[in-house]
């Protein structure tokens, strides 16, 4: 079985710490039970370094460790200058959990391979009182929200002097800083996450017979969309709603990308060392322009996906459309995501007001119903 302590630890092998060692084969074990799962690397190794955070809090290895460990690392998770957020303690409170119910588990024998090596076998730590369950649909901090149309118009200006004045200076980043501010105006144009937007290709863009007039970029097939409970990543079509987003998309295609003359051709946003850019990436290179036009500190990427859903509302989009644009499996996640401008609410408010309390045409002065001859 992957993962199993019999795979990993041959009986006729010795080793000089054998306590490490145990512990390094008890990691190396589970990654290989979770690659069996077809879960992504980046989960697994997220995982591994919680546990091993958690194991330098405890100063003990896994067989020592009491449901005590688990409480008093959350108390100093939340203590500090800088606690960290719910989310983040359920995520590292769920690794240490599925790391023990894999050590306990009677198929993969650490439980044994423990208790004949030090005299004791691990535990499961985390139980239904210490620690953090999810019953709120929205833990974002209220101040990370939309960003209005004049804010997205401001961040696309701000883009495109940067790329103006490199252009004109004759500076060698100017292709870059062109990709970024197209790759920025393709996060909002379809509603997309960052590795959503990063993992995009030429071929993922299709035409909308529908909407002959957007050419070439009438839709975007993401094929890297968030994925759940394991699961390959989700994929889904945006069909474009924007007319300005087809040319942005070709001048760059046409204009700027073959400049990076990279191996890989189809490749949508390359970098100089023929590699994607990443999220981290782009997150920096939107705090760079979101400090630079005063903006506030805890907005990032994401907001532009937020400021899609958002201004679709706003325009009067079904808000079923809006969630299939978006991929949400729920439309209540839809509208978490939804933060309309005080004018936009306000103005539906009256519609409704004088829908239900206008008196109709046919009515007579006195308010009396009009007889049909």
């Amino acid at each position: 079985m992957p993962g199993s302590v019999v795979s990993l630890r041959p009986a006729n092998v010795a080793v000089l710490r054998p306590a490490e060692q145990m512990f390094d084969d008890m990691l190396a074990g589970w990654a290989g039970q979770q690659s069996s799962r077809l879960l992504s690397p980046v989960t697994i190794r997220a995982r591994e370094g919680a546990v091993r955070r958690f194991a330098e809090f405890c100063a003990t290895l896994p067989w020592e460790w009491t449901a005590t460990d688990v409480e008093e690392w959350t108390a100093q998770l939340l203590s500090g200058p800088r606690p960290k957020a719910p989310s983040s303690i359920r995520g590292y409170q769920n690794a240490v959990a599925l790391f023990c119910s894999y050590l306990t588990d009677s198929r993969y024998g650490w439980a044994e391979a423990c208790l004949e090596a030090f005299g004791t076998h691990p535990v499961q730590v985390c139980h239904e009182w210490n620690t953090a369950i999810h019953v709120s649909d929205h833990e974002a901090r209220p101040s990370v929200r939309p960003l209005t149309r004049m804010e997205v118009q401001a961040l696309f200006d701000h883009a495109d002097d940067r790329v103006d004045f490199a252009r004109t200076s004759k500076r060698k980043g100017w292709t870059a800083l062109f990709r970024d501010a197209t790759l920025f105006k393709v996060i909002y144009a379809y509603g997309l996450r960052r590795r959503e937007v990063a993992m995009l290709d030429l071929h993922d863009f299709t035409r909308n017979a529908a909407v002959p007039e957007f050419g070439a970029f009438g839709v975007c097939n993401v094929r890297w969309g968030k994925a759940t409970r394991g699961s390959q990543p989700r994929r889904r079509a945006v069909v474009t709603v924007f007319d300005w987003t087809g040319p942005v998309l070709a001048e760059y295609v046409d204009d700027v990308l073959p400049r990076f003359k990279v191996a890989d051709d189809a490749m949508l946003w390359p970098t100089e060392r023929q590699s994607r850019v990443s999220g981290s990436y782009i997150g920096s290179r939107f705090a760079e322009y979101r400090d630079a036009l005063g903006l506030d500190p805890v907005l990032h990427p994401h907001c532009l996906r937020h400021s899609y859903v958002t201004h679709l509302i706003e325009d009067g989009f079904d808000p079923l459309f809006v969630q299939q644009q978006v991929g949400h499996r729920w439309g209540s996640t839809t509208a978490l995501y939804t933060g309309v401008s005080g004018d936009y609410r306000n103005s539906v408010l009256r519609r409704a007001l004088d829908q239900a309390f206008t008196a109709p045409a046919s009515a007579s002065a006195d308010g009396s119903e009009g007889q049909q001859g």
